[in-house]
């Protein structure tokens, strides 16, 4: 049964046509091989029962309603997950705000209101260390009841193991912060990228001698701060100039601390080589290749022009020598 892909934001959207489905629930940060052989496994349960299969994430990330800025920094924004989740093979996504009502339902009222009320599931797919409500009384054992209570199965997940150790998120973010983009790519299933739309910024960058495309993370913490090569293309497939589907560029990723003060958001700046076009309210995706350096602070504009002269310099170096871009 061909499904249009929905999100569906808030429980407060759910109409009746939405019950009667297949669920899996987590927050799938990064969208990595683990959790796309979790939405495989959905996706082949959903055609099984001829329902839809929907995934069920939250905004914020728990971890961060409990943690704020001290939470693990995403890997993806959430147009990013949604997008991935979608690709991946979910039909809807049921985007739960997580803020203290949510916080305070017990695991009986979890599936109660959400998963029988609200989405009428018959089968829940779930990884066998999952736990959720309250009390955190909400685990496998505790669905597997509520289940042959409320008229729906459960089934856990396999663990998927890639190099030796389980692919999970933060193991992506320990190795995008040592700058083994090869190993995020073997994880992923796709090279690390940021996806984000060109803000106007103070075009200190112009100033600089390097014009920079300007990227807001929207997130508290960046998994990656410091100056990379980068690869850029435009996230609708366009060409971002004749003939140049991707353009090779560097990139700076951080709080700017020459120019900002304290409590500054991260920024991703992006100087594209040879290129001189306007690329504001385009969204780009920036593809990370290697780690030039980490971010610094230098006593002066004119040092930091110098520096950034030969960034670029080091990142023309570096496509030279890796044409593949890693």
């Amino acid at each position: 049964m061909a499904q249009e892909r929905e999100l569906i934001r808030g429980l407060h959207n759910l109409r009746p046509r939405h019950r009667g489905s297949v669920a899996t629930i987590g927050s799938f940060d990064g969208v990595h091989l683990g959790h796309q052989a979790i939405i495989a496994q959905l996706k082949q349960r959903a055609q099984e029962h001829n329902l839809p299969s929907v995934a069920i994430i939250f905004e914020p990330q728990p971890h961060e309603f409990f943690s704020g800025e001290r939470a693990p920094a995403r890997l993806m924004r959430f147009k990013e997950k949604v997008l991935a989740l979608f690709d991946a093979g979910a039909d809807r996504v049921l985007c739960l705000q997580f803020n203290e009502k949510l916080r305070n339902l017990s695991a009986n009222a979890f599936v109660r209101r959400i998963l029988v009320d609200g989405l009428g599931i018959r089968h829940l797919v779930v990884g066998d260390d999952f736990r959720f409500g309250c009390d955190r009384s909400g685990d496998y054992q505790f669905l597997q009841g509520a289940g042959a209570e409320n008229g729906f199965t459960v089934e856990d997940t396999a663990t998927l193991e890639i190099r030796g150790a389980r692919v999970s998120s933060t193991r992506i973010r320990e190795a995008l912060q040592r700058g083994e983009f090869e190993l995020a790519e073997a994880l992923l299933g796709r090279p690390y990228s940021i996806t984000g739309r060109v803000a106007p910024g103070r075009a200190l960058g112009r100033q600089l001698g390097a014009p920079t495309a300007n990227v807001r993370l929207h997130r508290y913490r960046s998994p990656l701060v410091g100056v990379y090569t980068v690869r850029t293309k435009a996230a609708n497939g366009s060409e971002l100039a004749p003939g140049r589907p991707e353009i090779d560029g560097v990139a700076n990723v951080g709080f700017r601390p020459t120019v900002e003060g304290e409590g500054a958001r991260p920024l991703l700046e992006v100087n594209l080589f040879d290129f001189d076009g306007n690329l504001y309210g385009k969204e780009l995706a920036v593809e990370f290749c290697h780690k030039l350096r980490n971010e610094e602070k230098f006593a002066s504009l004119e040092i930091l022009k110098a520096r950034i002269a030969q960034d670029i310099d080091d990142a023309k170096d570096w496509f030279v020598q890796n044409p593949k871009g890693h």
